[in-house]
């Protein structure tokens, strides 16, 4: 009888600690067309995906950002990989774009086009994600 109900505790106590774990979401802010900046969001993603693969993880990009997702960037294979898990996405300001005179067939296919990348930023902060700040 008593270690029935110690089991039941243990059962009822994992539960909730399980339950109080939060979303794991994140977004990054990439603004430098420097391969360091560049190479440490490939990274980052990779470490934070392999042991938490629910985990949801965007990069954003704005300002020279987009250099990042280029058809000709190195990271153009990675960037290809990562972006084929359902929880990770790739979004490049249409404003940056715009002003540096960059079609959208230029960059790599499985990136997606937001109005704003700042907005965008912004509008994941209220829902709840984490924020990063892509500089090495």
């Amino acid at each position: 009888m008593k270690s029935n109900f110690f089991i039941a505790a243990f059962l009822l106590l994992s539960l909730c600690i399980q339950a109080q774990q939060p979303d794991y979401k994140v977004v990054f802010d990439l603004t430098s067309k420097d391969s360091l900046d560049q190479r440490s969001v490939i990274r980052w993603l990779n470490e934070i995906i392999k042991p938490n693969p629910d985990a949801k993880l965007e990069v954003v990009m704005y300002g020279q950002g987009f250099n990042f997702v280029l058809s000709k960037s190195m990271y153009a294979d990675a960037i290809t990989k990562l972006a084929a898990n359902k929880n990770i996405s790739f979004k490049v300001c249409a404003i940056s774009l715009q002003n540096n005179k960059v079609d959208k067939n230029e960059l790599v296919s499985c990136v997606e086009f937001v109005p704003d990348g700042i907005y965008e930023i912004i509008s994941k902060q209220k829902q709840g994600w984490g924020y990063i700040k892509a500089v090495h």
